[in-house]
């Protein structure tokens, strides 16, 4: 029997997939679950669009991230943090920090998506990575100044 899985299942395929299994097993183990459906002619044309449309999403996705990424690389982020004087701050620069910083620019980029590899605890200028996600990445130049 030809089924269509709707959650990767150990041995017999990903998400999504159409694999051939025994009826018992398809029957007694995988519908019960709902792991899986039986792949009639609407079950596997839904598959089909349903894939066709994530590509589609995943494509815009990415053309969004490197657009972004591009503006990233041109552009230096001013932020400004308390300080003790003598170019020392109180704490840290934190990835918080930049993405609020970054939403009032007009860019949208999650504190899950910076990275920041040393924590910032001086004043100067720091190049810090945004991963945006399909394996791209953007610099981005960090001003931080002394309040």
């Amino acid at each position: 029997m030809k089924v269509i899985l709707l959650q990767d299942v150990r041995g017999q395929g990903k998400k999504g997939q159409l694999v051939q299994v025994s009826d018992g097993y398809a029957r007694n183990y995988l519908f019960p679950r709902k792991m899986a459906i039986e792949a009639t002619a609407d079950n596997v044309n839904t598959m089909r669009m349903n894939d066709k449309a994530k590509q589609e999403r995943e494509q815009r996705q990415r053309e969004e991230a490197t657009a972004l990424s591009a503006k990233l690389r041109e552009m230096t982020l001013v932020l400004y943090a308390k300080g003790g004087g003598a170019g020392r701050l109180f704490g840290s620069v934190t990835s918080q920090e930049v993405s609020e910083a970054l939403k009032e620019q007009g860019y949208d980029v999650d504190k899950r998506k910076i990275v920041i590899d040393e924590p910032i605890k001086t004043v100067g200028i720091y190049t810090i990575k945004c991963k945006l996600g399909y394996e791209i990445n953007a610099p981005l130049k960090l001003d931080v100044r002394e309040k």
